[in-house]
């Protein structure tokens, strides 16, 4: 089954993933969206001052930026135009559901997908939807301290 990762855990994956993060993929493809995509982009853009890049070691960062120049086709994202209608139907149909979770969880439909999201990122309008759609939901600790592991 593929995995669809946000973009917290991307950055992980492509700065050298931690021994719980690969547990938690399992070998499994890899996937992400294209709004995590954008937003992870965005954050290397801003280099040191990035919310998502900040943190990182100058090393780091300049392996997640290069990652993101040529995103690994290793790494799937599902085309826009394949998920948008449905994006559409899901933030209508479901409450707190935004339009960044809404093509998370379009993206997992298509794909086969469970998702998994950094701890720290934990969003529940995507996990409801996920529970009702019985799309696999799970978060995992992301290094810099978050507070635990939720499934």
């Amino acid at each position: 089954m593929t995995v669809l990762l946000d973009d917290h855990l991307l950055r992980d994956w492509m700065t050298g993933p931690d021994q719980t993060l690969r547990a938690a993929v399992g070998g499994e493809p890899l996937a992400t969206t294209n709004l995590w995509f954008a937003r992870l982009c965005k954050s290397a853009a801003r280099a040191e001052s990035g919310a998502l890049l900040g943190e990182l070691s100058r090393v780091e960062r300049d392996a997640v930026v290069a990652a993101l120049v040529r995103l690994p086709r290793d790494i799937a994202v599902v085309p826009m135009r394949d998920v948008a209608w449905r994006m559409g139907v899901l933030v209508s149909t479901h409450t707190g559901l935004s339009t960044l979770g809404s093509e998370a969880v379009a993206a997992a439909e298509v794909l086969g997908a469970r998702v998994l999201a950094s701890s720290r990122d934990d969003s529940p309008g995507i996990r409801r939807c996920c529970d009702g759609l019985r799309i696999p939901y799970q978060t995992v600790t992301r290094r810099g301290g978050d507070p635990g592991t939720r499934d």
